[in-house]
């Protein structure tokens, strides 16, 4: 049974008063993340999907450095979302600076956009695992113990709105706040498989040519997917001597 303060977290994010699940332009997740942002001492924050195979794609986040950190994470396939999602565990990192060995590729980034501090909290109920709530600070520091379990108790919310979300939708359907993120997903998925065929490569080579792509040009990934799947980009042999 959920605790008081997560069942007020829900409450408040449903908004059971208004008739619109998309009221004032903002969806649950939106709301989650602006909730999240004003009750604990962080900066910004997002909820991704995820699947094994990584970040299954960004359900909301609050501003441009949250966007960008997942983002980042999608596109490099590495940084504190993953690990907590593989590891079913929290992966709070209070300063990012002293994480530069452990994900190369997000940690200059991340600080590039103003990141200094993340908590990534996988949203898992039991045995299902569903994605990850990640938070950030653009300044670093821990959080404190009844900050952490504020930070929790969010996770819980978000696990339970994920779960209530797909048992009201039918067998092999998601749910309209879920379609926006697996289509991206999707996407990449479907890019990967062209580029298998245009590089002459395996799956798990295809979408590190896609990711080292979108890392070089500065793209998120599933901008270059979409340019993939609509032929506007080419990963053909031929292409490498071209550039």
């Amino acid at each position: 049974m959920a605790s008081l303060r997560v069942r007020q977290i829900l409450l408040e994010v449903l908004a059971f008063d208004q008739p619109d699940r998309t009221a004032h332009g903002a969806t649950v997740w939106t709301r989650l993340c602006a909730s999240a942002v004003s009750a604990v001492p962080i900066t910004g924050a997002g909820v991704a999907l995820m699947t094994a195979r990584g970040h299954g794609g960004t359900l909301a986040s609050t501003d441009g450095p949250a966007a960008v950190l997942e983002d980042l994470q999608q596109t490099l396939g590495e940084g504190p979302c993953l690990n907590a999602f593989h590891e079913r565990r929290p992966v709070l990192l209070p300063d990012l600076t002293e994480e530069t060995a452990r994900w190369p590729g997000f940690v200059p980034g991340a600080l590039a956009a103003g990141v200094a501090a993340v908590f990534a909290f996988p949203l898992q109920i039991g045995a299902i695992r569903l994605g990850v709530l990640d938070l950030y600070r653009d300044t670093p520091g821990p959080l404190e113990a009844l900050q952490l379990k504020e930070a929790l108790d969010y996770a819980a919310a978000a696990s339970s709105i994920l779960l209530d979300l797909q048992h009201a939708t039918s067998p092999g359907d998601l749910h309209p706040d879920l379609v926006d993120a697996a289509d991206d997903h999707r996407e990449i998925h479907q890019a990967t498989g062209i580029v298998t065929v245009q590089a002459s490569v395996g799956l798990d080579e295809a979408l590190l040519l896609l990711r080292a792509r979108a890392y070089a040009d500065g793209r998120p990934l599933r901008e270059l997917a979409a340019d993939v799947v609509a032929h506007r980009v080419t990963f053909h042999p031929e292409d490498e001597h071209d550039e």
